[in-house]
């Protein structure tokens, strides 16, 4: 007989305290009885106790083996119940050692002890979890602060079935159209679904959430986002990329009681030029409420004073005030279908700071004297208070070209100057841009509108010029300031009987990215020897920031800034510039799919940009937006073919468009 057989053997499997009766000892490999009626065979590594006496002759009867083991498990269970775990650790947990089962044992109930005492001993301490742990065969008291980190960690896991417990039963109530009252843990459960719907897989507490929605009998994937526009949390189209890189949509009531505070600086005593007998107008969109740019025209003697009024909105914020500290935190305003973003309060950027029609508004002023071919005779920059004659859209901008003699020269001499760029490199590469409009049903309808339409043009061009001029005034007065530069493309196309659209986009792709610096450096792309950003200082800080520091030189006063100061700047905003470039991208896209899903089945023009083994890539050109279609029974297309495709499918929340092919020719733009 092997020396184990007819003892109890214990050992834990999946957590739970197993104990059996030894039938057979093989060696190293157990065959044993469970309290259930189940024969195992047992690795003797995985033996946590075995009883010194012989609980029961193997030979008896299956019936009275069971009852004699089922009645050990009884009295060990009883006995555990007499152990006070915390009592013996604050007797033994300064010693900084460990201890035998036995040694134990006896603490907690006193000598003699038996196996049904080592037993209880051992199967409370190790229930407990808390207070010992358990290391090859020897239980060791844990520190009082490894206790503390244990309870912590309890009760965070009791939290967190409370909220998988309730938070999924208040889910699938609202699923099923019912309102049931919110749980305690409402917060915690909304945050899970928020996470969940922003960051997918990168989630902070992924399992967790995923756990909700099963539990829940949500399985799909947009079902977190889904869940929150249920809830009424969200909106159907709610734009999720202003809150995954928290976006500042709202002012603060600090924020908005400031900026209704502020007023015009006081102008007596400082060198300001009066040009309210200007006639100055504005040419902007037709929705357009934060007018920061204004132009006028004088001749005199065959020469052209050019007047570019930009709003001076350096004297009104204070730098490092916490409306500036705001502004510099945005970056820029942004404008989305349906939603525009300012970087100053409306009152600032719509009332006090922009140049409506009819009020005395400061600006720092860039005059210009052009002979009649357009060439530069001389330029000065200056402190003004000017007053706006006329406010135009585009469209009126473009009717008045042509037909009355101050916007006709205004075009002339702005086409001039676009075509002496062009002569010194400039590339100029006007590429149509995508109007939406969305109902309040949710309908969306879109307007592809050229770029380079007249006025158009003449505002883009004289914007151009204020930005040179402003770059070679500071650096010839060695005024620090951000530049932009572009280096040269990396090839420039020769257009030949290429496509223009074509063009424009291929010619892009093999432009350099623009930088910023403290440094001045050629601008390639605009065919100029230096360049800066100061012509929208109410919607882009970077301007502001120039702004300042031409308005402080001009006033005699103090630069704001130096090189150091400039480059912290930089790096600030040019971060946020970048995730707002990705938000207004990423929303566009969205419009863009879920109007063709509204239009499903209706062809559209594309335009082939290249293709690859498997693939085309196309420029949807009624939707100005780039997509991939498969290649389909060996059919090819040439790099500049426009074709016909129809959408299949498109899903904006997924980001996923299927083109077809259409039968229908293809209508070139």
């Amino acid at each position: 007989m092997g020396m184990d057989q007819g003892k109890t053997v214990e050992y834990i499997d999946q957590g739970r305290f197993m104990c059996t009766l030894c039938l057979e000892d093989r060696n190293g490999k157990l065959h044993v009885l469970t309290t259930n009626n189940r024969e195992i065979n047992l690795s003797s590594k995985r033996v946590l106790l075995v009883s010194d006496r012989v609980l029961a002759d193997v030979s008896l009867a299956r019936d009275e083996l069971l009852a004699r083991l089922r009645e050990a498990e009884a009295r060990r269970d009883t006995l555990k119940e007499q152990v006070r775990v915390g009592e013996l650790w604050e007797l033994i947990h300064d010693e900084n050692e460990s201890f035998d089962y036995e040694y134990l044992s006896e603490l907690a109930f006193g000598p003699p002890v038996d196996d049904d005492h080592i037993s209880a001993l051992v199967r409370a301490l190790f229930e407990d979890k808390i207070h010992f742990k358990l290391k090859d065969g020897r239980f060791q008291p844990n520190t009082r602060q490894r206790i503390e980190e244990i309870l912590h960690q309890r009760e965070e896991e009791r939290q967190r079935e409370q909220v998988l417990r309730e938070g999924s039963e208040w889910l699938r109530m609202s699923l099923d159209g019912k309102s049931p009252p919110l749980p305690e843990s409402a917060r915690e459960v909304l945050k899970l679904l928020t996470d969940l719907a922003l960051y997918e897989g990168d989630a902070p507490d992924y399992k967790q959430a995923r756990e909700l929605l099963s539990r829940a009998g949500c399985s799909e994937r947009q079902s977190a986002r889904r869940l929150m526009v249920i809830l009424g949390l969200w909106e159907e189209d709610e734009n999720l990329d202003l809150l995954r890189f928290k976006t500042h949509t709202e002012f603060s009531e600090d924020l908005i009681e400031s900026s209704e505070n502020l007023r015009h600086p006081d102008i007596r005593g400082l060198p300001v030029e009066d040009l309210r007998g200007l006639n100055v107008f504005t040419i902007d969109g037709a929705f357009t409420r934060d007018y920061d740019d204004a132009l006028s025209l004088e001749h005199k003697d065959g020469v052209f004073e050019v007047g570019i009024h930009i709003a001076d909105v350096a004297g009104v914020v204070p730098e490092d005030s916490p409306l500036d500290l705001e502004a510099r935190y945005r970056g820029a305003s942004m404008y989305l279908p349906r939603r525009q973003i300012p970087m100053l309060p409306p009152s600032l950027s719509q009332d006090t700071l922009s140049l409506k029609k009819g009020c005395d508004r400061p600006a720092v002023s860039l005059l210009c004297r052009l002979g009649s071919e357009g060439e530069l005779l001389g330029y000065r920059f200056t402190p003004s208070i000017i007053q706006v004659k006329q406010q135009l859209t585009y469209e009126e901008g473009n009717g008045r070209i042509g037909q009355d003699g101050l916007f006709s020269e205004m075009h002339r001499l702005a086409t001039a100057f676009q075509q002496k760029r062009v002569e010194s490199g400039a590339l100029v590469l006007s590429f149509p841009e995508v109007s939406i409009r969305v109902d309040e049903d949710g309908t969306v309808s879109l307007r592809a509108f050229d770029q380079d339409t007249p006025a158009r043009m003449l505002v883009a061009e004289f914007m151009i010029l204020y930005n040179w001029l402003a770059a070679v005034f500071c650096r010839e007065q060695r005024i620090p300031i951000l530049y932009r530069g572009q280096a040269e493309a990396s090839e420039r196309l020769n257009r030949g009987d290429m496509d223009h659209l074509f063009f424009v986009f291929m010619q892009r792709r093999k432009l350099q990215p623009m930088m910023v610096s403290t440094e001045p450096a050629q601008h390639a792309g605009l065919g100029l020897d230096a360049y800066t950003n100061v012509s929208s200082p109410i919607r882009r800080y970077m301007d502001l920031v120039v702004q300042r520091q031409i308005r402080s030189r001009l006033l005699g006063s103090p630069l704001p800034y130096d090189e150091e100061a400039l480059e912290g700047i930089r790096m600030t905003v040019q971060s946020s510039l970048k995730d707002m470039a990705m938000v207004r991208r990423n929303r566009t896209r969205y419009w863009v799919l879920k109007y063709l899903r509204q239009n499903r089945g209706q062809p559209l023009n594309a335009l082939v940009l290249w293709s690859t083994r498997s693939r085309h890539r196309l420029l949807l050109t009624d939707v100005l937006l780039v997509a991939e279609i498969k290649r389909k029974n060996g059919r090819d297309f040439e790099p500049g073919q426009y074709i016909r495709v129809s959408v299949e499918k498109s899903n904006p929340w997924g980001d996923e468009l299927v083109l077809g092919l259409a039968e229908e020719p293809a209508c070139p733009r």
